[in-house]
């Protein structure tokens, strides 16, 4: 069988939900497909609850981590604008943008910060999907365009604002996020690891797959707890009780 090359990896992992990456990736670091790429507990490496999925029927989306960092613009610094975003974006395709919002605790509820123009620019250079720690607008505008979004909601307006840093390590809902990095996503939330992974984490979660889903076969089968124990263990009830008879005898 050919290798596959990066983009056809990356299009793959779209067969695997992001809570079975996260399985690969760091959360069961005891199982033998786990890599235990970070401390599941202690370091910020998936989304928590303070953002969600704006539109669930898209599916996966997997892409390459683009950050960047808005907030008020700042009369001292202005060296930067969403056309050098729209540069980053396109030297990294398929994208993603995750950009960090650091907007004063009085109007950061209400920054509608990416709408309709930005996102149709970001598609345009191959962009599929961004997450930010803050609202965005024009949701029903960018719905049609296919295009997924991770927000904390969405909000009407916003006033002046500017790009501070691109491609900075950034922190969005929990997860630390570096430039390059691969985010995977769906409506469960973002999980981001190394892209130096990208081959471990697919062969992994092809595995893994293939043994959850043996499990979950014998387990709508199961008619008892005994049963259900037995698959747990990682051994048929059938054949638990045939050692328990050639014990006996």
């Amino acid at each position: 069988m050919a290798k596959l090359t990066e983009q056809e990896m990356l299009e793959e992992l779209k067969n695997f939900d992001t809570p079975s990456i996260t399985n690969v990736v760091a959360t069961y670091p005891g199982n033998p497909l786990c890599l235990g790429l970070y401390n599941p507990w202690t370091e910020n490496w998936y989304t928590d609850q303070s953002i969600r999925c704006m539109f669930p029927e898209l599916g996966r989306t997997v892409g390459y981590a683009v950050t960047c960092v808005y907030g008020l613009p700042d009369p001292n610094y202005s060296g930067l604008s969403f056309m050098d975003v729209i540069d980053a974006l396109e030297a990294a395709k398929p994208s993603i943008l995750v950009f960090q919002q650091k907007f004063p605790k009085e109007i950061a509820g209400k920054v509608g910060l990416s709408g309709g123009n930005m996102t149709s620019a970001m598609k345009a250079v191959g962009c599929v999907g961004a997450i930010s720690n803050g609202p965005s607008r024009d949701i029903d505008e960018i719905r049609p365009m296919k295009f997924q979004y991770m927000l904390s909601g969405v909000t009407a307006g916003h006033g002046a604002m500017a790009i501070h840093a691109i491609n900075v390590p950034v922190t969005v809902a929990g997860m630390d996020v570096s430039p390059g990095e691969i985010i995977h996503m769906d409506e469960n939330g973002a999980c981001k690891f190394p892209a130096d992974k990208l081959e471990a984490v697919l062969t992994n979660a092809r595995a893994l797959q293939k043994e959850e889903e043996t499990r979950i076969n014998l387990l709508r089968k199961a008619k008892t707890a005994a049963e259900v124990r037995a698959i747990f263990a990682g051994r048929s009830y059938a054949a638990e009780k045939e050692e328990k008879k050639s014990i006996s005898d």
